[in-house]
Formats: structure tokens, C-alpha cells, sequence
């Protein structure tokens, strides 16, 4: 805040054992995050607090939160945020707030669900519907996919951050008004419906065929802003499932920041930055672990046109197979998203 009579700008600070970044919005709020958790990444913080904020507007309104005419109300009011700002904090099987990408998955029944959606859509009389199972989003009409971001990684976030409820009119700060669920609307795809439930977790139908070394995957359509997101295959083997997303989100920061291009639509990328984007690889990987013949469990991202992929894989996978593994797997997911 002092170098800014100076221009000159300061957004993060490292000490020994902790990461500070701070970012200013609308010239009105100013929020600070601090992590001490070994390797937090700037760009993790940065859309953290990009997140925290987006919350903050949907829930209260940004003409509340840049025309502040009383504090303490505007603290009362913020507390409806704070459920969804700590489902930002903890542990979450979901990704959209790094990606900035919606969390999605893939119905067994997809046509059918997206007709009768649309029919919902039309007899409610509106064109912003979604179902969403877990966090994630199952279809969706084309109005919703053209929601604007972060709303559309918010709306799922807060419906999957509330006590689970029958049906629930929550009233939210968008430029278009939320319809009502019609219950009886639904009756007759309540089978399709039940088999959506299981899917949160695997994100992908089953049966989907994927390679026995694979124990995770990302994969990102960087145009459509939606990505798929599962830690479930092999789940007999180590790591678990926490380590496993652990080392994905890790990945994903690592590699977004350092190896591939800025994401369509990211303000960070600079002028001078853009001269080089054709040189800027396309595929890369590591070792996690230690560095024993057959150990370490590998790391392998591909991007190909607006999809970006990214596996976690066992450690018997041999190095030289991992982008063929990569470019097969990312080309039979390529119809589901």
C-alpha cells in the first residue's frame, strides 16, 4: 500500500515459512491470504482470493461492498459468505477454484437428463438451469454455460456447501434471477437422476475405460471453462485420495505457471510473454518421490488446442510411455468434454 504513491506494485511477500499475497478490489476491499503449507504457489493464493471475493459479491452485492455506509452491518451481512468461503479453505474434492473452470461430470444418460432440463428450463420460464450432483455440474441449458466467470463456479460451489434440503429459494446477486425447482417436473427421471449420485466423486460414467497405472486425472476444456476432475480409479493402491488431489492441484500450479501458455482470458499473461507462447511446450512430466529406479509416482500434463490434461500415474509406468499414455487417454476423453 506505501509503494502505491510510488507506482509501484507489490501483490505477494514470502518470509521463511510462510506466503503472503494481498489483492485489491475495486479500490474498496482489500483482502490478504497467509499460508504456511509447504510449496503454496502464488497463483493458488491469487485465485483463492479471487474466489473469496466473488463469494462475498454473490452473497451480499457489490454495491454493498463498494459503497460501505456502515461496517457493522456490512459484517452481519458477510457472514451468509462465510460457509462458502470455507468450503474454499478445507480439503475439497473439487477443483473449479483453482482451474477457474466448472467442476463437471459425465451421466451415463446425458441426452435424456438435457432434454428434460430444457423443458424444465422452458416451463419455468427461464434460461439459466442447471443440475448439479455434489459440486459438480451433471447439464446444464447453453444460457447457463454462458454465465460469466467466477459465477459459474460459484452457483455449484454454494449449492454444494449447503445442509442438504428438499428445495431451497436462496436469493443471490446475478444479473439474471434463479428459477424455482417444480418437483413433479423431475418424477418421471428420478431412476436417471439416482444414478448421477455416485458419480460426484468419479466425474466419469461407468465402465469408462482407463489405462490400470492411471490413479488420477484433470482434464480442462480452456474455452468452455468446464474441466473433469477425479481421483477415484485404482483406488486400492497408494497414494489416497487426499494425496492424490494434493498432488494434482500441485501439478496443476506448477505447470500453469511455469511450462504452458496463459489461459484464454487470464489477465497475468504480459506483452512480451506473448512473443514467446510459441516456443512454450506443449507436454511435460515429473517424478513425486524418491528417485529409485521404479519408485516415485509420475506426473505427465499434454495440452492439445483448447484441452489441457493432466495424470497422475503409478509408479510402474515406464518414462518413455507417459505422452503416449497421455495423448491416448486425453483423445478417448476428448467426446466427453
Amino acid at each position: 500500500m506505501f509503494g502505491q504513491n510510488l507506482e509501484v506494485q507489490l501483490s505477494s511477500a514470502r518470509t521463511e515459512d510462510t506466503t503472503v499475497v494481498w489483492k485489491s478490489f475495486h479500490d474498496s476491499i482489500t483482502l490478504i491470504v497467509l499460508s504456511s503449507e509447504e510449496g503454496t504457489s502464488e497463483l493458488r493464493l491469487e485465485r483463492l482470493l479471487q474466489m473469496v471475493f466473488g463469494a462475498m459479491v454473490l452473497l451480499v452485492g457489490l454495491e454493498e461492498l463498494t459503497n460501505i455506509c456502515n461496517v457493522e452491518r456490512l459484517k452481519k451481512e458477510l457472514r451468509a459468505s462465510y460457509r462458502l468461503i470455507d468450503s474454499f479453505l478445507g480439503d475439497s474434492e473439487l477443483i473449479g477454484d483453482l482451474t477457474q473452470c466448472v467442476d463437471c461430470v459425465v451421466p451415463p444418460e446425458g441426452s435424456l437428463l438435457q432434454e428434460a432440463l430444457s423443458g424444465f428450463a422452458e416451463a419455468a420460464g427461464t434460461a439459466f438451469v442447471s443440475l448439479v450432483v455434489s459440486g459438480r455440474v451433471v447439464a446444464a441449458t447453453e444460457s447457463w454455460w454462458r454465465l460469466g466467470m467466477p459465477e459459474a463456479v460459484l452457483l455449484p460451489w454454494l449449492v454444494g456447501s449447503l445442509p442438504p434440503q428438499a428445495a431451497r429459494d436462496y436469493p443471490v446477486y446475478l444479473p439474471h434471477g434463479s428459477p424455482t425447482l417444480l418437483e413433479r417436473w423431475w418424477q418421471p427421471l428420478l431412476e436417471p437422476l439416482r444414478g448421477c449420485l455416485p458419480l460426484g466423486p468419479r466425474a466419469l460414467p461407468a465402465g469408462f475405460p482407463l489405462h490400470t497405472d492411471i490413479l488420477g486425472l484433470l482434464l480442462l476444456h480452456l474455452e468452455l471453462k468446464r474441466c473433469l476432475f477425479t481421483v477415484e480409479p485404482s483406488r486400492d493402491k497408494e497414494p489416497s485420495p487426499e494425496h492424490r488431489r494434493r498432488l494434482l492441484r500441485s501439478f496443476y500450479t506448477l505447470v500453469t505457471a511455469t511450462h504452458f501458455p496463459p489461459e484464454p482470458g487470464q489477465p497475468e499473461e504480459k506483452a512480451e510473454e506473448a512473443v514467446h507462447r510459441a516456443q512454450v511446450a506443449r507436454a511435460c512430466y515429473l517424478v513425486s518421490g524418491t528417485e529409485e529406479p521404479g519408485t516415485g509416482w509420475r506426473l505427465v500434463a499434454l495440452q492439445l488446442g483448447p484441452r489441457r490434461l493432466l495424470l497422475l500415474l503409478s509408479a510402474q509406468s515406464p518414462t518413455y510411455g507417459l505422452r503416449g499414455l497421455a495423448t491416448h487417454t486425453l483423445h478417448a476423453l476428448t467426446p466427453l468434454l
